[in-house]
């Protein structure tokens, strides 16, 4: 079964745990299953229309799927998902 990775921010929404099984064929279902169990975490991950926020990066094992097949893209059992926030620095004035 794949698993994803929880990052830190994002753990008050599923109560403290830092990684999640995940059950699906594809990236689409696996993350279907995920907000199944955690609701709360549909508004931070996806727009209206259902469609990964853009400041939300996924990665399947060490590759960002926008560069694989998207939330198409296939999973196989051991497959590990990072949600990576994109993370903004300023510089000090």
């Amino acid at each position: 079964m794949p698993n994803i990775k929880i990052p830190s921010p994002l753990r008050y929404y599923t109560g403290g745990q830092a990684e999640a099984e995940v059950q699906g064929e594809t990236v689409a279902a696996a993350l279907d299953d995920f907000i199944a169990r955690f609701p709360d975490l549909r508004q931070h991950l996806f727009n209206g229309q259902g469609e990964l926020r853009p400041f939300v990066n996924l990665f399947l094992n060490s590759e960002d799927v926008r560069h694989l097949q998207g939330l198409d893209t296939p999973l196989q059992p051991g497959d590990r998902l990072m949600i990576v926030p994109s993370v903004a620095l300023t510089r000090p004035s």
